[in-house]
């Protein structure tokens, strides 16, 4: 897999393996052959000669107002998954507050452009649209993140919704590349979670990429946060009717947790864990996340701004969907 860092007020796949003690997200292409032939899989950064002129873009795109352009969106994500010689790909386009994609119609015109490019070059291709107007996880922050994803492979994140929009993306990419029904497609992805094969493969992948070789049974060693820990709480009673998500993330920028410029340096310790979601009860005892931040002069100018984020309704609201629609 063929990652990027972070953009704008979203996080990076590659910055959130940074987190990890020693893994190498930008190995030479033999190592990246090696990982790939061993384990079967190795997740980085695109090499110096790989999709070249796309890594040139790419790194200037937040500094120069592009970062929502549909052409250059289509052929940065493209560009990579092409050159690394894929032949099966399942894109998860996201729409909401929290997305470059702010309506179901952007959602669907960025999701039809990238099928039809990648389909032209040969690939089976289909966008799957799911909902970005709160969290994903329960945790946004770079080692609060890649900690969920653990526990998630440990099988401690049942039912969630990060458990439900994987299996439809894996599912997926299993009915085309091998033929499934769905069904089996599912009992698949159910048979190598639950005997801890997928979680196996991950370490195995960790490890070979330069990480520690125990980042499962000892993730809270290797992952350990240095940050100060505070719960923020909503003003009054009811149900969380909207989450300000881009303003969630561009707050975690502003602790440390992203880059302004491209030569920034990101604090991998700083987030939100705990995050409620749509359709949450929530009362001044229950908070309505946990943040970390680097002091606390952090936490008292973020604690107003992040309370502002969550819009809280005096009647019950209901939970928001997964996903909304699947393009090929």
């Amino acid at each position: 897999m063929i990652s990027g860092r972070g953009l704008g007020h979203t996080g990076g796949t590659l910055d959130k393996f940074d987190s990890i003690p020693g893994y190498n997200t930008q190995p030479d292409l033999d190592t990246f052959k090696k990982v790939v032939k061993e384990v079967g899989c190795a997740i980085i950064g695109q090499t110096s000669n790989l999709a070249p002129a796309d890594k040139k873009l790419y790194s200037i795109r937040d500094i120069v107002g592009t970062v929502e352009s549909l052409p250059l969106i289509t052929s940065s994500i493209l560009s990579k998954k092409i050159a690394s010689g894929l032949k099966t790909l399942v894109l998860d386009v996201k729409v909401g507050n929290g997305s470059f994609n702010s309506t179901l119609d952007i959602a669907r015109e960025l999701s039809h452009s990238l099928v039809k490019v990648a389909k032209g070059a040969g690939l089976q291709c289909e966008a799957i649209i799911t909902d970005m107007n709160q969290v994903l996880g329960k945790s946004a922050g770079h080692i609060l993140e890649m900690s969920e994803c653990i526990d998630f492979l440990k099988n401690q994140e049942k039912e969630s919704r990060l458990e439900i929009i994987t299996y439809e993306l894996v599912a997926s990419i299993l009915m085309m590349s091998q033929k499934l029904s769905k069904e089996a497609a599912l009992e698949k992805i159910n048979s190598v979670m639950s005997n801890g094969e997928a979680a196996e493969k991950f370490e195995k992948m960790v490890h070979a990429l330069g990480g520690p070789s125990d980042i499962l049974s000892s993730h809270e060693k290797h992952l350990k946060i240095k940050a100060i820990k505070k719960d923020i709480f909503p003003t009054k009673s009811g149900w969380v009717e909207k989450i300000k998500t881009r303003d969630l993330g561009l707050i975690l920028i502003e602790l440390g947790g992203g880059r302004k410029q491209v030569t920034d340096k990101i604090n991998f310790n700083v987030g939100y864990n705990q995050v409620s979601k749509v359709g949450d009860k929530v009362d001044t005892s229950k908070p309505l996340l946990t943040v970390y931040t680097n002091s606390e002069d952090d936490y008292e100018n973020v604690r107003k701004k992040i309370e502002d984020c969550f819009i809280i309704a005096d009647t019950e609201v209901s939970e928001l969907p997964y996903t909304y629609e699947v393009i090929n």
